[in-house]
């Protein structure tokens, strides 16, 4: 049952022609936008520290800090 699954599938995937192509593009935009996200919404903020003491400290003190 399951290797007729798969093999519809990649029969399937094997005759696209459009498909392929808009496949493509859906994959490229996925990239960039996470690319984006990462880069903009994401900081790097332990990575500006030099240890593992202040790395561990700096996520101890924002997980046990007041919110409000």
């Amino acid at each position: 049952m399951i290797k007729r699954i798969v093999k519809f599938y990649v029969d399937g995937f094997r005759r696209m022609t459009v498909g392929r192509s808009l496949w493509v593009l859906i994959l490229i935009k996925l990239a960039v936008m996470f690319l984006v996200l990462k880069l903009f919404f994401f900081p790097d903020v332990l990575g500006e520290l030099s240890s593992d003491e202040e790395r561990a400290e700096a996520v101890r003190q924002n997980l046990t800090e007041s919110t409000r």
